[in-house]
């Protein structure tokens, strides 16, 4: 006589939900701070901050923080470097990324043509012969995780080493947001929503 052991319930998180719950009331006057500073600027609290951040040292926190402020000593247009950073989101398909990239873009007044258009990068008259080498590059080393060496050198021949370097960075820290994000299963804050609905009342 066969017996049928029942595994213990479990309750899943459904597909639009964190697979971690979000922690609403964090500990410390520092994290605390943080949690004010991100509904000061955005309306809300970012999820990544309550999902992933709330859980984690504070080092770890700084750690995310200093990237942003690295990419202020970027020489690379800023136009460009949010083009980088939006199309390895696409590439990755990290929901909260591309969502707050376009936030940022539309707080910086950038045009918006140029990021609707991003799929179509190679073909649009919206894009320079230089971005489309800085696109290409990018979008070879997410897909792919190495270089054709005939990519390189169409980078090369708009950008310099400097700024080449700086693509490089703009990837690889790129990915560590949306790995994060992925991999708790962190989607859109619909911040852009939230933007026009501000817009319109």
């Amino acid at each position: 006589m066969s017996t049928t052991v029942n595994a213990p319930a479990f309750d899943r998180p459904s597909l639009d939900e964190p697979f971690l719950s979000p922690i609403d009331k964090p500990r410390g006057l520092i994290l605390k701070l943080i949690y004010r500073m991100s509904r000061r600027q955005f309306g809300k609290v970012m999820m990544p901050l309550r999902v992933f951040m709330a859980r984690m040292p504070l080092g770890f926190g700084k750690f995310y923080g200093r990237i942003g402020q690295l990419d202020k000593k970027l020489t690379l247009n800023p136009e460009l470097v949010m083009l980088v950073r939006a199309q390895v989101a696409r590439i990755n398909v990290c929901l909260f990324c591309i969502d707050i990239a376009r936030w940022f873009t539309i707080q910086a007044s950038m045009k918006q043509e140029k990021f609707d258009a991003l799929g179509d990068y190679a073909t649009s008259s919206l894009f320079s012969a230089a971005e489309r080498a800085a696109l290409d590059y990018v979008t070879e080393l997410t897909r792919n995780k190495k270089i054709e060496p005939e990519t390189f050198a169409r980078l090369a021949q708009h950008y310099s080493e400097r700024e080449i370097c700086e693509m490089v960075w703009l990837v690889a820290t790129e990915h560590v947001y949306n790995m994060t994000n992925i991999g708790l299963n962190i989607h859109s804050d619909l911040l852009c929503d939230m933007r026009q609905q501000r817009r319109r009342a």
